[in-house]
This record gives structure tokens, sequence and C-alpha cells, in this order.
């Protein structure tokens, strides 16, 4: 259980992440993440990251009963740090990260996949923000990356989520391939980017970041003072102790 990293191909670094039984990543969880992805992109031999999940889904964002089991806001304060640093690891690794992405990918999952290269995705996948349902909010910065910004909010407010048909679609998902191949879809196109000439790659890396119209980073860390202030008006622990259920 947690964050390991493998060699699955010459150029290529594997991070798979397992917390069962849903990936709910508790504080130090999203921490480890975030070292792994930073140490991959230092690698001089890596030109090519993968990230992954097993079991059920890619991720069910972060480990609410973790929050709820704190009687003050360290918690919190840690879990927003923390998907902070994992964001920005996924967003800042020096090479491409493709995000290989089963079953749910939801909350701080959009994080993740919101600031990746590229996303290969399973046919059963689906992708949402329950932030009103769980007493939260934030990553709309990141859903906004994957869909037009109206049916961002639309997904926002009633905290839906989309296939990954649908974002292929919209043009955010690669590929789409059946449950058993994503393993394969995902390394073969990690394998054709690590074919590259390595210092280009990251070179491309750096200028495609350099032109983005929105810095990720900044307005993610806007979104997290209103999750802040949720919690601290006593809404945020109304929602999250009743999952949603009362108005």
């Amino acid at each position: 259980m947690g964050v390991s990293t493998a060699r699955p191909g010459k150029g290529i670094c594997l991070v798979t992440v397992d917390y069962p039984p849903v990936n709910a990543l508790p504080v130090q969880g999203w921490y480890d993440l975030a070292d792994a992805l930073r140490a991959a992109g230092r690698d001089p031999e890596v030109r090519c990251v993968v990230l992954a999940a097993t079991g059920r889904g890619f991720n069910a964002g972060v480990d609410i009963k973790e929050i709820q089991r704190d009687t003050g806001h360290d918690a919190l304060i840690g879990a927003n740090r923390g998907c902070y640093e994992a964001f920005s690891a996924v967003y800042e690794c020096e090479v491409p990260v493709v995000a290989a992405v089963n079953g749910f990918c939801l909350g701080g999952g959009i994080g993740l996949v919101g600031n990746a290269d590229v996303i290969v995705a399973s046919d059963d996948a689906t992708f949402g923000l329950p932030e009103l349902d769980r007493g939260a909010l934030g990553a709309a910065t990141h859903l906004a990356r994957l869909v037009p910004q109206h049916l961002m909010r639309a997904l926002y407010y009633t905290s839906r989520t989309a296939t990954a048909a649908e974002l292929h679609a919209h043009g955010s998902v690669w590929k789409v391939v059946p449950r058993a191949g994503l393993h394969d879809a995902a390394l073969e196109l990690a394998g054709e980017i690590a074919g590259k000439d390595g210092y280009l790659v990251r070179l491309a890396k750096a200028a495609i970041n350099g032109i983005d119209p929105v810095d990720v980073r900044r307005s993610y860390r806007f979104e997290q003072g209103f999750t802040f202030e949720a919690n601290l008006s006593g809404a945020a622990d109304r929602i999250r102790n009743t999952f949603g259920k009362e108005a």
C-alpha cells in the first residue's frame, strides 16, 4: 500500500498509487506522491512518467475520514498543502506525465489528471468534482482544463461526472481503451514519447508550461482559500458529516 515506482521500459518511470479501498489519499500519501513524481522528473534517464493506480478507481480525492478524526485544522491544512504539492509535482515534472485513468477519478484525482500532459482512460472511467457534496471546494482550475467553461460549471455545481468518452470528444482524453488494455496503452504512448531526445523533451515540457494562459498553481491556491473558509464557517463539517445528504 502506498506509492511505488517501477521502470517498465527504457526511459519510462511508472508511478503507481495504491490506497485501498478507493484510493482516497491521506495527507502523507499526497506528499509521497509528490516526492515520487519529482524524483522521476529529476532522473536524467527518465523521459516520460506514467501515473497509474491499482484497484477500483484511479483516485477518490482526500481521505475525508482522516479530516473528520481531527478535532482541529491540522488534517485539513495538511490535505490542502499535500494536494497542492502533488498537483504541482505533476505539472512541474521535468518530463511529460501520462495519466492512466481507470474507474472513478474524483476530487483530487481531477487535480492530478488536469495537470498531466496526456490522459489515457479505460472505457469505464468517470471524471468529476463532488466537492459540494463533501464540504470542500477546489480543483475547478483543473476541471476547466478538461472540459469547456460552462460544462465545468455545470459539473461543479451538480457534482455530476463525465465519462471518458465524453472527455475524449472534448479532446482532453487522448485515447479510450478497454480496462484490460489500459496499462499497455499508456506504456505504448509513454514509449513513443520516451523515444524522443531526452534533452529536447525536457525543453518542450518547459516551453509548453511557459505558454499556459492560466497559472494553475496560483489559481488552485486561490480556490483552496474558500475550502478553508467553508471549514471555519461550519458549513464544511455539516456537509462532510452527512456526506451531502443535508441541504
